[in-house]
């Protein structure tokens, strides 16, 4: 009824933890994720500089592959298209994906972060701060499979095919 208080059994508790957030970067390929790193601090043009030269190089060597074996795609992030990341690419030999605006849906990676959180949602207990947080998030990036990304990166041609029968309107993705 109205005014009445909330039953114990329809309240979940929280943990808080002092707040804060984690933000990461991390990429993936045909062949399985890449290396995941955590992102102290705020994230400017000159970090995801440095963490294309360290994680995204270390990543494609890991699996045995170099600039001209991919595609590169990202978003629209301002920090993804300054001229100090285009240089970047430009420098190292990568070809970037030309990619629509506001347009997640298509982004195979935008899923892998939905499959991510969806694994850490399993966990019991929260965790009881951010560096367990991290510790939770870099453990279920390691079990990502070589199939998730395959099936993910295979089902570009139908979200793309979805946004274009939607006329750039929303899809199921």
């Amino acid at each position: 009824m109205a005014g009445d208080g909330l039953s114990d059994h329809l309240v979940e508790g929280t943990m808080k933890y002092g707040g804060g957030s984690l933000m990461m970067w991390g990429c993936m390929t045909w062949d399985g994720p890449g290396y995941a790193t955590k992102i102290d601090g705020r994230m400017d043009a000159d970090l995801y500089c440095q963490i294309l030269e360290e994680e995204l190089q270390e990543s494609l060597a890991y699996y045995g592959k170099t600039a001209d074996d991919v595609i590169f795609q990202q978003d629209n992030d301002p920090k993804h298209t300054s001229k100090k990341a285009q240089t970047w690419f430009r420098d190292h030999g990568f070809e970037v994906l030309k990619w629509p605006a506001q347009s997640p849906d298509l982004n195979p990676i935008e899923h892998l972060w939905s499959h991510l959180k969806r694994k850490l949602a399993e966990y019991e207990e929260p965790p009881k701060g951010i560096q367990e947080l991290w510790e939770q998030v870099e453990a279920e990036w390691e079990k990502i499979g070589v199939e998730t990304c395959r099936e993910l990166i295979e089902s570009m041609p139908r979200r793309v095919r979805a946004v274009y029968e939607a006329k750039g309107g929303y899809t199921k993705y």
